[in-house]
């Protein structure tokens, strides 16, 4: 076992993505860790998710818009998550490009605690 360290907002070769970037961090059989990069040109393909697992998405830099099928609109900013279960689709329909936005997603079969 060894530590994999590194800075989760280091985006430089992202910045001016023409497409919007995924990339798996971690993960294990049952749980899927991915940075997602987008901006306001790249983050809009107006495709409906509907994903097998579980989504819990926690905005960490900008702002946007996710839309789900029920129509039930949910503006996010910097802080703000959500947890989309698995099979509800959904979409982005706005990203902002200055700053580009940074998303912490996790995969998997999700429980919320309260």
């Amino acid at each position: 076992m060894y530590l994999h360290t590194g800075n989760f907002f280091n985006v430089n070769h992202l910045e001016n993505v023409e497409k919007e970037r995924m990339e798996r961090m971690a993960g294990s059989a049952h749980l899927c860790i991915e940075r997602i990069v987008s901006n306001g040109e790249s983050g809009i393909n107006n495709k409906w998710y509907d994903q097998d697992n579980d989504e819990w998405v926690i905005l960490l830099k900008g702002k946007a818009v996710l839309e789900f099928e029920d129509n039930l609109t949910l503006e996010l900013t910097e802080g703000d998550y959500v947890l989309i279960p698995a099979h509800l689709r959904h979409k982005v329909t706005e990203v902002s490009r200055k700053p580009n936005c940074i998303w912490l997603a996790l995969h998997g079969d999700i429980k919320i605690f309260e």
